[in-house]
């Protein structure tokens, strides 16, 4: 398959780029002028603003939108209005123009105690993203364990105790810990199993589809 990312040189984005490229799909990434070395060897680079949907032409048969606010905590609201939000309404807008088959997105397992103004703008991006009529498929994580995401480790023990008390064990879940190798996986799932209308991925559902992952 040949897939477009926006975000290709991100958290995400940069082994999600290597990883298509060894199981051998075309992969292009879209960076600013002077990022183009941050790309992994065999990724064709499309020059864009990632703000401005009319800057790029993203070519191929997936479209998966991965820019947005580094490291996202509770004080960077604005930040998170300023780029999360219209990088997905640019991307939406010119994976439509293109008749791009398949979307996939990256929002945020809900509803929490925290995190209340990066949950509403990821929301308000799939809803986005659902009125477009895109063939979609969401990904809801609520926190990515990887390089320099590592202190949620500290809240395993926690979380083993909150899984098995059946009062807690439905949040638990649903706010559970995903690995950066999980969602990477994750996504090369979606991507190559696409499916019509919008699909919803939960943190049970990432991890599931982590472990059907065929090897490349």
């Amino acid at each position: 398959m040949n897939v477009f990312i926006s975000g290709a040189t991100g958290y995400l984005g940069s082994a999600l780029a290597q990883a298509l490229l060894t199981r051998r799909h075309g992969v292009r990434g879209l960076v600013r002028p002077g990022s183009e070395s941050k790309l992994p060897d065999g990724c064709e680079a499309v020059i864009g603003n990632p703000l401005d949907g009319l800057s790029f032409k993203p070519q191929g048969d997936v479209f998966v939108h991965l820019v947005g606010t580094p490291k996202p905590a509770p004080w960077k609201g604005r930040q998170f209005r300023a780029v999360d939000l219209p990088s997905l309404r640019a991307s939406v807008e010119a994976a439509s123009r293109e008749r791009i088959a398949q979307f996939v997105y990256v929002g945020v397992a809900h509803p929490a105690p925290v995190m209340k103004s990066y949950i509403a703008v990821r929301m308000e991006c799939e809803e986005i993203l659902r009125a477009s009529g895109l063939h979609s498929t969401v990904l809801r994580p609520w926190y990515v364990l990887g390089p320099g995401h590592l202190w949620p480790y500290a809240l395993l023990p926690a979380y083993m105790l909150l899984e098995a008390l059946p009062s807690t064990r439905d949040a638990a879940l649903r706010l559970g810990l995903v690995t950066h190798a999980e969602m990477t996986r994750a996504l090369i799932w979606a991507i190559e199993n696409p499916k019509p209308g919008l699909r919803i991925l939960s943190v049970a559902t990432i991890r599931s589809k982590a472990k059907e992952l065929p090897p490349a």
